[in-house]
């Protein structure tokens, strides 16, 4: 169930913005409470009317700003319960960040095994697309990813120190829901979305060993940067996937 919060209250918008529309401008100052914490993951949004009638707005200039939130994932609508900010559950994970399938379609949430964890410091490559300087601080952790009893995925993922402090093997490793809600609760690092670039390359000896296949066999690397509010970088993850029977799928949408 939706986790009930006092509601924040909004202040009336004066709208003074050139060339802003109003609905763009309710859905900062949502955005800003979500990100701030007055509105927390799981917290259900007031009522349109009520909501509306705080920021001065029509309900269909209410209805646009929330529907803009709920194209970027960070609110969520569930039929007959409401509107709330959103929660990183294993749906959303499976639906918005895992796009490695069975070749038949089969899509299913991986069993994930972690085989190292270790405070470390960020690579060059990690270092950039974090914004931060090379050899910063960072936990490294590998994973391994079964679908369907097969190792198919594996991931390493770099974390700034500074971002993560009170992080530890234990605590990552027990998590009981997704990594990413795992940074949500305990962090306050929400996950909107991610930037990818993906290549063919040969698989390295690490990979190789821990997914049971042959070095230098070919297989596919998705490089992503996970994006908080505003933009953020906070986590840089290479995943290697080996696609003999599985396939990246990736569904586009316009908003």
């Amino acid at each position: 169930m939706p986790t009930v919060h006092p509601p924040p209250a909004f202040q009336p918008i004066v709208h003074e913005g050139v060339g802003v529309p109003l609905y763009r401008v309710v859905a900062r100052r949502l955005l800003a409470a979500i990100e701030s914490g007055a509105m927390p993951p799981g917290s259900v949004l007031p009522n349109e009317r009520d909501l509306a009638s705080q920021f001065g707005v029509s309900i269909g200039t209410l209805r646009q700003a929330v529907g803009e939130l709920v194209a970027s994932h960070v609110l969520l609508r569930r039929q007959g319960r409401g509107t709330f900010v959103a929660h990183h559950d294993a749906e959303r994970f499976l639906f918005h960040f895992f796009h490695v399938e069975r070749a038949d379609g089969l899509r299913e949430a991986p069993e994930v095994e972690t085989i190292r964890f270790e405070r470390g410091r960020l690579d060059d490559d990690a270092a950039d697309a974090l914004g931060l300087r090379p050899g910063s601080a960072a936990w490294r952790i590998e994973n391994r990813l079964r679908l369907q009893g097969r190792a198919v995925v594996h991931d390493r993922l770099q974390l700034p120190l500074s971002h993560f402090r009170g992080l530890t093997a234990k605590r990552f490793v027990e998590r009981p829901s997704t990594i990413y809600r795992l940074y949500q609760d305990a962090f306050a690092i929400t996950v909107l979305r991610a930037r990818e670039r993906v290549r063919a390359v040969a698989a390295d000896a690490d990979v190789a060993q821990a997914l049971g296949i042959t070095r230098s066999q070919p297989v596919l690397e998705v490089r992503r940067t996970a994006l908080t509010f505003g933009d953020r970088p906070v986590e840089y993850r290479v995943s290697t996937v080996v696609t003999g029977a599985h396939e990246y799928v990736q569904t586009l949408s316009r908003h």
